[in-house]
């Protein structure tokens, strides 16, 4: 059977990454440095080791990176999103768009960004919002 294991992006600073999807409910799964090539991998999930997740890949010595422009964004549940953007903003989080209700839906969705210019879509489903 066919199933996604995860998504990699490249960041330019691996702690501080970590830190920031730290605060979305994502822990470090495994880590794997790589000297002899130059990089380190960091594995996230949100407590779903078998599930998909997260890969951040650090190439050392670099710093930032070109985003392109067909990458939307990633997708994170939350069980309460009004809660947890307080406190991504209170930490120094840019906020792109507070949470609100999505235009003809049940669902409430927020847009933030991460330390490396990534948005992140944080989305409290219906059945959340309203237990």
């Amino acid at each position: 059977m066919n199933r996604i294991l995860y998504t990699m992006i490249r960041v330019g600073d691996l702690e501080r990454s970590i830190s920031f999807y730290k605060q979305l409910g994502m822990t470090e799964l495994r880590r794997r440095d790589v000297p002899e090539g130059r990089y380190t991998l960091t594995f996230l999930g949100c407590g779903e080791a078998a599930g998909s997740g997260l890969e951040l890949t650090y190439n050392y010595g670099i710093e930032t990176y070109e985003h392109g422009n067909a990458f939307g964004q990633l997708v994170i549940e939350v069980p309460d999103i009004y809660h947890l953007c307080g406190s991504l903003r209170a930490a120094g989080v840019k906020i792109r768009r507070d949470p609100g209700p999505v235009k003809f839906g049940a669902s409430i969705i927020a847009f933030v960004e991460d330390p490396d210019g990534y948005k992140v879509e944080l989305i409290q489903h219906a059945r959340a919002a309203s237990a």
